[in-house]
């Protein structure tokens, strides 16, 4: 089954064309990795396929698990089952970790017909999906972010993903920030969360070392807002030690 299918997508910021014509097709139970230069439009298409506004498109489709994902709002792409990992995590302050994600698995339950959790039975699960991430639950009764290292943002938001629990996730940038230790600990949250026959995983980022942990089914260069090229787990390893330019050029 495919869970996410772009076809000719072309996107503009501000006016600019970022995104020129990509095409990407990633099957349930695949980890896509997309990786590019700077400026390449990595970010551009993880803001497209949450639904950000300024983000306008100008043209293609985008197909999530049937149906048509850009004639939804973000609200209704996340009860969908899309999950959108930002590169940079923002902070709300005023809102606890605990509420924020209690309001939202609810809000999300009721879109699909499903009863709420209560609170004890949410509490329940929020300290298993923290245990994982070897997150205190303390951390979680903090304001969202506040006060967070990076490494903390990137654990609290993998907690997010493992209490909503999406059938896909698009990951910008995840390693952003993170050490050695919270790469594996953040990369191993991924693994045992969208591990899944019946889930996908688009992974973004720039360097080979994530991928160490999250090892990709397939691989994708992204240049100058479209796919040029498409391999396996290799093609992380031959950009790692030839870098952007030398790979390209040979494709």
């Amino acid at each position: 089954m495919t869970m996410l299918k772009i076809d000719n997508l072309t996107a503009e910021v501000g006016g600019t064309q970022i995104l020129d014509g990509l095409s990407l097709e990633v099957p349930a139970g695949e980890v896509h990795a997309i990786m590019g230069p700077n400026g390449a439009g990595k970010s551009t298409l993880s803001y497209v396929l949450g639904g950000r506004p300024g983000y306008e498109v100008t043209g293609g489709s985008v197909t999530f698990r049937g149906q048509d994902l850009l004639d939804m709002e973000p609200h209704e792409r996340a009860g969908a089952g899309l999950f959108l990992g930002f590169q940079y995590p923002v902070e709300i302050p005023g809102v606890s970790n605990v509420q924020f994600l209690r309001e939202a698995l609810n809000s999300q339950l009721k879109s699909r017909g499903e009863e709420p959790l209560t609170g004890g039975e949410f509490l329940k699960l929020a300290k298993e999906k923290a245990a994982l991430l070897k997150l205190d639950m303390d951390m979680l009764k903090r304001h969202v972010n506040v006060g967070f290292s990076g490494g903390e943002k990137k654990r609290a938001e993998m907690v997010q993903m493992g209490i909503l629990d999406p059938a896909f996730a698009v990951l910008d940038e995840t390693d952003s920030g993170l050490d050695i230790d919270a790469l594996r600990v953040v990369g191993e949250g991924i693994n045992a969360i969208m591990r899944n026959p019946d889930k996908g995983v688009l992974l973004i980022t720039h360097y080979q070392r994530l991928l160490e942990v999250v090892r990709p089914d397939r691989v994708s260069i992204l240049s100058k807002g479209r796919i040029v090229r498409t391999g396996g787990p290799e093609l992380a390893q031959q950009l790692e030690s030839e870098g952007y330019d030398a790979v390209m050029e040979a494709a």
